[in-house]
């Protein structure tokens, strides 16, 4: 498929991207907010002051700065009249913040926008809030079922193992893959080869996955500016990289794959599942309204919370068919140099999660490949790359970004 022009929709310019480094701090969020804030602004060239609007992604955990974060680092980077949103949907805040900053531009109500996101995130793994909530389906699949979420990582490997024969070392390759662009990245916060040996010796789980199967959780923050075609022209750069779709779709009735939070599946007897999956569905958004194909990718940036689910992605995407995705890995296809590299950045498996930084970090990652300014990790030619992840409670995330 051929893609130009100001696509379907419209497409907006990615005038600066910045990052604050993944780790554990020991800080605030808004800290990481800020440097990533202003990382951005500076590889813009744009002054706060000049920004329209700001969009702020939530984290839950940063107690009530956390849930209005588009205040919280519109006064920690001085206060300037600027129009103000946040967002909250999990694993997605970031992608939805960026659709929230795309729909501003293109409306007319803002011409340059600052899109943040930051978290400090816990030790150990993601809990609920605090609280009895007996109709939240998050609280109730940790108090009943005891089901953390590398429980439902766990979950999928098997199924995987089950219908397409992946292996444990097929998983362990993953990791072996990401952790050694990872250590080509200064941002990520693991930046160590490791070998599938390493992979196998480290501690079961939730089994068949091990230690570093798992990604972490993480404090970092990342940031974009975005703008205008027309702004980004009168800013002086002509050929900017472009966010050309964001999809945030829902899954459609029935949903007969379990999903987390959620401890059950729909029933199917009076109603035909869709053709395709949710995560199928997500990018299916993302590519019609891009007008491309899964043939026209350079690279993408999807969420690995497990080796397992990178490769389910995979085919999620549409770079190989259903159950290949482990050939296709063996193959060499997705790391660098391959025929579509897959999470050059060093993934989650390098980072970690810091959840409404992450589908933010996703495009930083994108732009720097766009303009070939990614050092070590740089992809060859690269010109139209691709994010996924999906948030809790049914939230698609995915942007393809073009140049």
């Amino acid at each position: 498929m051929a893609y130009g022009g100001d696509g379907m929709t419209g497409d907006v310019a990615v005038l600066g991207a910045g990052m604050h480094p993944w780790g554990k701090w020991g800080r605030g969020f808004v800290e990481y907010g800020v440097v990533a804030a202003r990382a951005a602004l500076a590889d813009a060239g744009v002054d706060w002051r000049d920004i329209g609007s700001i969009v702020g992604a939530d984290t839950v955990r940063g107690g009530y700065p956390g849930y209005v974060a588009g205040a919280t680092f519109a006064k920690a980077l001085g206060w300037q009249g600027a129009r103000v949103s946040s967002v909250y949907a999990a694993c997605a805040s970031g992608a939805q913040a960026l659709h929230t900053a795309r729909a501003q531009i293109l409306s007319g109500l803002a011409d340059v926008v600052l899109v943040v996101g930051a978290d400090a995130a816990p030790k150990g793994f993601f809990r609920p809030a605090g609280g009895d909530r007996q109709d939240d389906p998050d609280w109730l699949r940790f108090r009943v079922l005891g089901a953390t979420n590398p429980t439902y990582f766990g979950l999928y490997a098997r199924r995987r193992m089950a219908l397409y024969g992946d292996t444990p070392e097929d998983f362990a390759q993953v990791k072996v893959k990401n952790a050694a662009l990872g250590a080509l990245n200064p941002l990520a916060r693991y930046r160590k080869r490791v070998t599938a040996e390493e992979v196998a010796g480290s501690a079961i789980v939730s089994d068949p996955l091990r230690l570093l199967d798992i990604c972490a959780t993480s404090d970092g923050g990342a940031a974009v500016v975005l703008s205008s075609m027309e702004f980004a022209r009168r800013h002086g750069a002509a050929d900017p990289v472009r966010i050309r779709a964001v999809s945030t779709v829902t899954p459609r009735y029935p949903n007969t794959l379990l999903d987390l939070p959620d401890i059950a599946t729909d029933s199917a007897v009076a109603q035909e599942p869709a053709a395709e999956t949710f995560r199928a569905s997500i990018a299916r958004a993302a590519y019609e309204e891009a007008g491309i194909g899964p043939e026209d990718l350079s690279l993408a940036e999807v969420y690995d919370l497990s080796t397992a689910l990178e490769l389910q992605w995979y085919e999620d995407l549409g770079l190989c068919g259903e159950g290949e995705a482990a050939k296709l890995l063996r193959e060499g296809a997705t790391t660098l140099g391959g025929r579509i590299p897959v999470n050059v950045s060093g993934g989650l498996a390098s980072f970690g999660e810091a959840v409404p930084a992450q589908a933010i970090a996703q495009v930083c990652e994108l732009t720097w490949q766009l303009r070939g300014s990614a050092g070590d990790r740089q992809v060859a030619g690269a010109r139209v790359g691709i994010t996924a992840n999906q948030g809790l409670f049914g939230h698609g995330s995915s942007v393809v970004a073009v140049r």
